[in-house]
């Protein structure tokens, strides 16, 4: 039987169950996926502990994870675009963490033979997040952009996107992550108290514009040090955007199969680098989300649901369970 990750009540991750489901059928217009590779994401652990519960109340038992790359195992009538096989890209608010996803044709992203599993899966949520974040606070060549968390999964990709248009960019992070972000071409500055002053060290000359990817008074930090709000763009400070208008643009404003198809090409041509720091059984959920809940890690995390020696896709997959 296809296994699938759910949840019956709010709480940490013990409440994480990989249960056997059945194998889904794809409608008119649908596709059935065999999913590889799925991501974790910090904002899927705060809807599953009932932090969004006003805006996106679970349906129990409800599942887990958006993002996900596999193999097209099945067509749906009038489906024209894919062939059985096909490797894919797509996103799947709270179902993408199982052996079969269905998903409608038309989201999904035709996979570069190049690029990891591990690579692609991420790209349509962290990646898309990254971009619109970025975007939000146009970066152009000659500015200085700061980039908090910088070593995180959106963090990561954003100082990426933001050199890619010519800006200097600065990332705050930990000590232990500088070398990794120099790797990327990015200046490294710790973060925590005393940040304001280590940054007017990094920038005499000012900065331009700020990428809040951690929230804890990093807009209050770019604001201080004469950032314009509408060139703030903030992932995790709601408050912040109520009280001095900066920019809150993130994955749901920027979303598109075109979108993660330019971030894939980027990822192909060796112009953006996808960090996987730990790869877990679909077996081991709950630790995945531990590790991820700590907030202290560089790039992605993922889940694998195909061993990597059975990943090559195969010519035709059965349609019946």
């Amino acid at each position: 039987m296809p296994r699938a990750v759910k949840f019956s009540r709010y709480g940490g991750p013990e409440v994480l169950e990989v249960v056997e489901v059945p194998r889904p059928k794809p409608g008119p217009g649908e596709v059935l996926v065999r999913v590889v590779v799925a991501g974790v994401n910090p904002g899927e652990a705060g809807i599953r502990q009932g932090v969004f519960a006003d805006m996106w109340p679970a349906v129990f038992p409800e599942g887990q994870g958006n993002d996900f790359a596999g193999w097209v195992a099945e067509l749906g009538d009038g489906v024209s675009e894919f062939a059985v096989g096909d490797e894919v890209i797509g996103y799947l608010p709270r179902a993408a963490q199982a052996d079969y996803v269905v998903s409608p044709a038309d989201l999904l992203t035709p996979k570069p033979a190049d690029i990891s599993w591990e690579a692609a899966a991420p790209l349509s949520a962290v990646g898309v997040t990254a971009w619109a974040a970025v975007d939000a606070v146009a970066p152009a060549a000659g500015d200085t952009v700061v980039v908090s968390a910088a070593a995180g999964g959106v963090g990561s990709l954003a100082v990426q996107l933001a050199r890619l248009r010519g800006a200097t960019v600065i990332g705050t992070a930990g000590p232990h992550n500088a070398d990794y972000l120099r790797s990327l071409g990015v200046v490294p500055v710790e973060h925590g108290p005393g940040l304001a002053d280590r940054l007017k060290a990094a920038a005499p000359d000012g900065i331009d514009a700020f990428v809040d990817t951690f929230g804890q008074g990093n807009v209050d930090t770019a604001l201080a040090l004469g950032v314009a709000p509408q060139r703030i763009n903030t992932l995790a400070d709601g408050r912040a955007v109520a009280r001095y208008g900066v920019r809150h643009k993130a994955q749901e404003d920027a979303f598109s199969p075109r979108l993660v198809a330019e971030l894939a090409a980027l990822v192909s041509k060796g112009q953006l680098t996808v960090t996987v720091s730990e790869v877990y059984p679909l077996e081991q959920v709950q630790e995945a989300y531990r590790q991820v809940q700590r907030r202290h890690t560089r790039g992605k995390i993922v889940l694998s649901l195909v061993p990597p020696d059975e990943r090559p896709a195969p010519a035709a997959e059965p349609s019946t369970p």
